[in-house]
């Protein structure tokens, strides 16, 4: 006797299973849309000849945020970054500090700036950040 077909329903695939016409799951083809306007984000203000954000890219991007570079929204910035380079962000540092933040535009990365203050309210985090900022703006880097 042929075993009996099960009655139970299969489970429904999940969102990283879902495979789209190249055999990419539809989640990976999402991070890598969202990596890549992290990029281009970055590429926005990175220096090509060095291929980070310096100082300059810096004060550009403040300007397009429309925060002075001196405000202490932008060592937060630099702390949830992990930047370990006082005025400069790495490709790296950028991408995993805006995956972090759920940045990948510059009207979230405004929006986001206003949380980092809430974020550094909280006793745990003061303490991590008051760490960072003091190392980093005494030595120039982290």
């Amino acid at each position: 006797m042929p075993p009996r077909a099960s009655k139970r329903k299969s489970a429904p695939p999940n969102s990283s299973s879902v495979t789209s016409s190249d055999g990419r799951s539809v989640s990976s083809k999402a991070k890598i849309k969202g990596l890549e306007k992290i990029d281009r984000l970055f590429n926005t203000y990175a220096n090509s000849s060095l291929g980070m954000i310096d100082p300059e890219g810096i004060e550009a991007l403040c300007s397009d945020l429309g925060v002075d570079y001196t405000d202490v929204r932008i060592l937060m910035l630099a702390w949830k970054l992990k930047a370990e380079k006082q005025g400069y962000f790495t490709q790296d540092e950028w991408q995993t500090g805006l995956k972090a933040l759920g940045v990948d535009s510059l009207s979230k990365l405004k929006k986001a700036l206003s949380d980092l203050e809430k974020e550094v309210e909280k006793p745990s985090n003061y303490e991590d950040f008051y760490t960072y900022a003091f190392r980093y703006c005494l030595t120039g880097s982290y």
